[in-house]
């Protein structure tokens, strides 16, 4: 048995030891009552005076935690109680439970303390009754009868992945006409790799709303908060289940993910309400029949919701309730593709030119010669040190204030020569500079391949090809991946990086010394650049 080493043990006895008794125990946190996916787990152990009626010390450790934490707990409780008590040792101390007595008994044996066994503890007792009612009166994350049923489904979505060809601003109308819910409009969330789930928005007025609010101020953090609460909506979102340090995974994109570690989870936001993490009993039933309806369609219709354009369609469905007290066993639902809403978004975000007006005098064409054909090119990450020993020690344009989130700068590094790097870095200070960096769809109507293309936009609005990389080249599909989830820790900024040193013993490597500009810029999404897929011309060129 584990024993306090002897300067412990004196430094206890020095405590002064005061006529009272002390009530120990450690119990379940969660009551009988609880619902079975509670985060009310554990145990709680308190000590308490007795003689005063208050609690010394309390904690909350893991049930499989041994009985060492009580000794500790105990420790706190004499050397540093809660306010208002003193430090102080307790001639005796009463606890209900046999095999904690005989441990204190041969911890404690040499601080003049005695262990009694007692069948209750009244203070405690009524302490722990207090947590229960604290405890049963929570309401649940969703309706008990409702939960499993609404999980099951979320991640049949998720398996669906809706994501992979529906953008945010293609939305579906689903009509359920119960509930006092007339139409829902779902916008899917995903197709970046960052953040995954559905918005069912009770109104157009409101997702239009919130839209423009994002559009208007795009920079301002509590703008955009306000914005977000101003929503009306429920929503259906993933995560992880692993609830370890969140930067170790920060990286890791959710799709990559085991099925069993993904983790739906539902709410609803309301300009009154704000956001709440809990559904009561007709909203689970709600989001429960639009997420079932929207899963047939996916079913249904995904081949022609793969097509470029975004398609006229619409299904009904019949969708069965589970069992509850709902009288209606059944109810109608329509679900149906909305091409002149997801129009209408297009053109609100400056982004509505499609791949037939690729060619009208708004759009400048893009331009191959910027970045010599030998050149090394990778995607990559600067740590923050690193940063700022660029900034100090290179040609360097800052873009904004760059939140210092996750490992370090998402950068694209492009290694030449000195003379061509040169060139390169003259060429985009000639423009104004480096507005941003964007990876947009390409495609070859000649063998069908499909690129995912490297462009670089100069302040003065013109655009450059840095690579072309085929969708199905696996080491190019992570490195965008960790590209994406970079680019959503800096809220956007990224860099490029022009380097010396390719015919060199740094090729492929370049060091410290062989990098010549940094130019920091912001990330645009293809439907921010809002060019559409670009056609490989018989030129030999994306035009």
């Amino acid at each position: 048995m584990t024993s306090f080493n002897r300067s412990t043990s004196r430094r206890l006895k020095k405590l002064t030891q005061i006529p009272s008794v002390w009530e120990g125990d450690r119990r379940p946190l969660s009551s009988p009552n609880q619902f079975s996916d509670s985060e009310a787990k554990g145990e709680c152990i308190l000590w308490v005076d007795y003689s005063q009626g208050v609690v010394r010390g309390m904690d909350v450790v893991a049930s499989d935690i041994g009985p060492e934490a009580i000794v500790r707990t105990l420790m706190q409780a004499m050397e540093h109680p809660q306010s208002p008590a003193r430090p102080a040792r307790p001639q005796r101390i009463v606890v209900k439970d046999r095999e904690i007595q005989f441990y204190l008994r041969g911890v404690l044996q040499d601080l003049d303390i005695a262990i009694d066994y007692a069948p209750e503890l009244p203070l405690i007792d009524e302490l722990f009754r207090g947590f229960a009612d604290i405890l049963d009166s929570q309401t649940p994350d969703l309706p008990p009868q409702y939960a499993e049923i609404l999980r099951e489904k979320a991640l049949a979505i998720w398996q669906a992945a809706p994501w992979e060809f529906l953008e945010e601003q293609q939305i579906l109308s689903i009509e359920i006409n119960k509930w006092d819910v007339g139409t829902l409009y779902a916008s899917v969330m995903g197709m970046l790799g960052m953040e995954y789930g559905i918005l069912f928005y009770r109104s157009e007025e409101s997702l239009k709303q919130f839209r423009a609010a994002v559009l208007t101020d795009q920079e301002s953090t509590e703008h955009l908060e306000e914005a977000f609460l101003k929503q009306d909506c429920l929503f259906l979102t993933f995560e992880s289940a692993d609830e370890t340090d969140e930067d170790e995974n920060e990286e890791d994109d959710l799709a990559d993910l085991p099925l069993s570690e993904i983790d739906p989870t539902f709410g609803n936001i309301h300009p009154l309400e704000g956001l709440r993490s809990v559904l009561y009993d007709e909203e689970a039933l709600v989001i429960l029949v639009a997420i079932e309806s929207l899963s047939r369609f996916i079913r249904d219709h995904r081949r022609q919701l793969h097509e470029d354009i975004f398609p006229t369609l619409g299904r009904r469905y019949r969708i069965s309730l589970p069992q509850s007290e709902e009288s209606t066993k059944s109810v109608p639902v329509t679900v149906s593709t909305m091409p002149q809403l997801a129009a209408e978004l297009e053109e609100m975000a400056g982004f509505d030119i499609d791949d037939q007006e690729i060619d009208n005098p708004d759009f400048q064409s893009l331009q191959d010669d910027l970045i010599p054909e030998d050149s090394f090119l990778s995607l990559g990450v600067v740590s923050w040190e690193m940063l700022e020993y660029l900034r100090k020690g290179v040609s360097y344009h800052q873009a904004g204030e760059i939140k210092q989130v996750g490992d370090g700068l998402p950068v694209i590094l492009i290694q030449t020569s000195r003379p061509k790097a040169k060139t390169v870095i003259e060429r985009i200070e000639a423009t104004g500079g480096l507005r941003a960096i964007c990876f947009n769809p390409g495609a070859n109507p000649f063998d069908g391949d499909r690129y995912d293309l490297g462009l670089l936009q100069t302040q003065n609005g013109e655009l450059f090809l840095f690579g072309e990389f085929l969708d199905e080249d696996p080491t190019h599909v992570e490195a965008r991946k960790k590209w994406n989830q970079r680019c959503k820790n800096t809220k956007g900024y990224c860099g490029l990086i022009i380097a010396k040193g390719l015919t060199g013993a740094s090729r492929g490597n370049p060091q410290l010394r062989d990098m010549m500009a940094l130019f920091e810029a912001r990330s645009l999404s293809p439907k921010d650049l809002g060019i559409g897929t670009l056609q490989l011309m018989p030129q030999l060129k994306f035009e």
